[in-house]
């Protein structure tokens, strides 16, 4: 009896300790989402770029070509199933590589996918998907910015792909596209609860001086700022 006794104490510390670190989890995402750190000022708008979320994954919007760059010499467009050269934007999040192929849908998602992502036993990559046009919406928020504030954002996104040995990104070959003109890449870091794709997101946005959020891990605290 004592044993047993002893064992449901040691259940019920545990079951305890697990929700007071979920309800911090949740509280310090909440107060360090909605902890503005602000943009730069006196800067010129050279270049229009685009925060899109599908409402739970942040997307950071460029153009394909312009002054800059032209992203399209590494992102290929021959690495989409459409292969269609007229698209104008190109988006891209990065995320966890399990669940970004085996969870097209919230629907697919398995246990063990979400184990490995939020306990970062898991690789990464991302998703860089071309679009034609980009709207303005409440999940699609413009934002103008310097050449050199691009080129910073450029140089952060370009510090996440791995490379092979030539240097070159790496191309993932898989059958789990979300659409025609979307493909995935290796990429560097693991995926985890403190850092998620939103995180990359917000500090995609610090990285070229943008309003962003001091942390979050969701993509409600990115767009808190751009209501």
């Amino acid at each position: 009896m004592k044993t047993i006794k002893k064992i449901a104490k040691v259940i019920l510390r545990l079951v305890l300790g697990f929700v007071a670190f979920v309800l911090l989890y949740i509280f310090a995402a909440f107060v360090f989402s909605v902890w503005t750190v602000k943009k730069e000022t006196e800067t010129s708008n050279d270049v229009a770029i685009y925060i899109l979320t599908n409402g739970d994954h942040t997307d950071i919007v460029v153009p394909v070509k312009n002054a800059v760059t032209n992203w399209s010499k590494e992102i290929s467009y021959q690495n989409t199933i459409a292969k269609d050269t007229t698209n104008q934007y190109l988006a891209i999040g990065w995320g966890d590589k399990g669940f970004y192929l085996s969870t097209p849908n919230w629907a697919d998602l398995k246990f063990s996918t979400a184990l490995k992502a939020a306990f970062a036993l898991s690789t990464s990559a991302i998703h860089a998907t071309y679009y034609q046009a980009m709207p303005e919406s409440n999940d699609c928020k413009k934002i103008m910015i310097s050449n050199e504030q691009y080129k910073r954002l450029i140089a952060f996104v370009d510090s996440s792909f791995k490379r092979n040995t030539a240097g070159n990104i790496i191309n993932i070959k898989t059958n789990a596209n979300y659409d025609k003109n979307d493909a995935f890449y290796e990429a560097k870091r693991k995926y985890n609860m403190f850092y998620t794709c939103n995180t990359w997101a917000n500090n995609a946005l610090k990285s070229c001086g943008q309003t962003a959020c001091v942390w979050t891990p969701f993509d409600r605290g990115i767009f808190y700022h751009y209501r």
